[in-house]
């Protein structure tokens, strides 16, 4: 007997969430134990979202998993977070329609100026974040960046979970709050991976 999740077809619904430990309430702040289904869930959303973006966009897309979720090791909230890049944020009506009809809901009001910001899941249980910016932007380095560097020094990544836990606890139902105050971490490596790009000494 069917338990409501597959069609007809044999197919899974397009919009089902393969991994339902995905999601956080809105607003609040929880760190979980790193997964490895995190890339996998990452690989799955890619191969969903690909043929529907490259058709929107004649010159295609790139996907970069980012966030917490793409660090091996890492605690993080169980949110997904995604960049599409594109070669042109100016015409990415297309790519914004497609994803839209893929499930993703665009959030106008961000406050990050090089970026479209789209969300998946319900209201009350966000899964995925998905963020559109063009190839070589500062969202698209900064984030890309954040994360080799984690990736890269498992000393540094310790550190920030150390960070990130300490500010969960004191902002349990302040999103906004441990966001802002995990801000001053983050620009701190990004200064310092700037400052080792541009040592001649460390060629």
């Amino acid at each position: 007997m069917s338990d409501g999740d597959d069609r007809k077809d044999g197919s899974a619904a397009e919009d089902d969430e393969p991994y339902p430990s995905l999601g956080l309430a809105r607003g609040t702040v929880e760190l979980v134990a790193h997964a490895s289904r995190w890339r996998e869930a990452y690989e799955r959303e890619v191969e969903r979202l690909r043929p529907r973006l490259c058709a929107a966009d004649e010159n295609g897309v790139r996907f970069e998993h980012v966030g917490s979720t793409a660090v091996p090791g890492l605690a993080a909230k169980p949110i997904l977070d995604l960049l599409v890049l594109v070669s042109d944020l100016d015409d990415a009506g297309d790519v914004a329609r497609a994803l839209e009809a893929a499930g993703y809901e665009e959030r106008p009001d961000d406050d990050v100026p090089d970026r479209r910001f789209f969300v998946r899941g319900p209201p009350e249980r966000r899964t995925h974040y998905l963020s559109v910016t063009e190839a070589g932007s500062d969202c698209h380095r900064e984030q890309v960046t954040f994360r080799d560097v984690l990736r890269a020094d498992g000393d540094l990544a310790a550190e920030y979970e150390r960070h990130k836990r300490r500010l969960a606890e004191a902002h349990p139902d302040g999103r906004s709050r441990y966001t802002n105050a995990k801000a001053s971490f983050v620009e701190s490596v990004l200064d310092d991976a700037a400052s080792w790009e541009g040592d001649d000494s460390l060629v």
